[in-house]
């Protein structure tokens, strides 16, 4: 009966984060298109930047726009590609640059992203796209995130990039991914003026210039591994309206076709999450078990042991369940008989996360592409 209670307030008194309906706000065309300055932070993306830098470089936006790639310490090659990618393809300039290995205190990306905006700040750009190098746009998603963020009045506009979802491993983790990132931050409670929870898609940011000064980003929070979410939780805390939102012309071309790959994008961040704390932890693990376990562990006893409160009580939790997931589903062009997998799946994340806690605990934290952060600063609370 536990488990089917905490899905009745789920379902009804956390923000609908199970609706999807969170996409682009009303926005119309600016009498004056602002400046943009595109800043892309690149480490080891040989691979990647033939995919996503040409849709920035194509940009069909009416006002003057520039595109800065760092190159933060790759071994590949990175920076050549990106020279060679702008000489083929021409379109926006843009700028390469690397500022060499980090100084102590920061995590890679924030340094690179420090760096680039360094390098845009000298144009004086109106607002700044922060936007990884493994997310391919549409020709008008610059003016639609400009459009959006001038008609509202936004300082940040974020959209949650469409992940891959190719592999077997990917159509089953990657839905529920954002399904458990906006159970966390609630769209809905993100985008209402002057809320508490503060969150954002590191993938795709459109930035004010002015409310990145105010919120001394990126320097203010230059430890955050977790960086999407300190980053708005500073600008809002700076005063600035943010708004965050599911993607439809912004997608990420990073493949994870092993159970492996992602279990490693989960893991090296999930305790950080938890802000390193075994009570958290122990919490976290709890109430997974509970909300996403339980319901058919209910279900199954009941019917072998004859319990028919048991078993309608963890079908009914599971039928809901079920329920709030299929938006999630149809929003990935994926089959709503996947959806009764949900507890899988949850099981899958409480393996991550205990994993990330045994990674931390043995000095390996929050790895990613040949560094290690021992001990990063977690996102900020809501």
């Amino acid at each position: 009966m536990g488990s089917l209670a905490a899905w009745v307030w789920l379902l009804l008194g956390q923000g609908f984060f199970w609706r999807t309906d969170q996409r682009m706000p009303v926005r119309r065309a600016p009498e004056r298109w602002p400046s943009v300055a595109i800043v892309v932070p690149a480490r080891d993306e040989a691979d990647m930047l033939p995919v996503s830098l040409p849709s920035l470089l194509t940009q069909d936006y009416p006002g003057v726009a520039e595109v800065f790639v760092v190159d933060d310490c790759s071994e590949d090659g990175t920076g050549d590609v990106a020279r060679a990618l702008s000489v083929r393809y021409g379109g926006l300039p843009v700028t390469v640059a690397s500022p060499g290995e980090p100084e102590p205190g920061w995590t890679g990306k924030l340094w690179a992203v420090r760096h680039g905006m360094a390098l845009a700040r000298a144009r004086r750009p109106e607002y700044l796209l922060l936007t990884d190098a493994d997310i391919a746009h549409e020709p008008d998603s610059l003016r639609e995130l400009v459009s959006a963020a001038v008609s509202g009045g936004f300082d940040l506009v974020s959209q949650m990039a469409r992940l891959r979802v190719s592999s077997v491993w990917e159509r089953l983790v990657v839905p529920a991914f954002v399904y458990f990132f906006s159970q966390l931050y609630p769209f809905r409670w993100v985008n209402r003026a002057g809320a508490r929870t503060a969150a954002a898609a590191g993938g795709c940011v459109l930035l004010r210039t002015k409310a990145a000064d105010r919120a001394r980003v990126p320097e203010s929070i230059r430890q955050a591994v977790i960086d999407d979410v300190s980053l708005a939780r500073a600008v809002r805390r700076g005063g600035g309206r943010i708004w965050l939102g599911l993607a439809e012309r912004v997608d990420s071309v990073r493949p994870y076709p092993r159970l492996a790959d992602l279990w490693r994008m989960v893991s090296r961040s999930a305790y950080t999450q938890l802000r390193h704390s075994p009570v958290l932890l122990l919490g976290t693990v709890l109430g997974l078990a509970l909300v996403y376990l339980a319901p058919p562990v209910a279900l199954v006893a009941g019917l072998l042991g004859g319990d028919p409160v048991a078993a309608w009580a963890g079908g009914a939790a599971w039928a809901v369940m079920t329920g709030t997931y299929l938006p999630m589903l149809r929003y990935y062009r994926q089959s709503p008989w996947s959806a009764p997998l949900l507890p899988f799946t949850a099981l899958l994340y409480l393996l991550m996360t205990v994993d990330s806690a045994v990674r931390h605990h043995r000095g390996r934290g929050a790895a990613w592409k040949g560094r290690t952060y021992a001990r990063p600063e977690a996102a900020p609370d809501r």
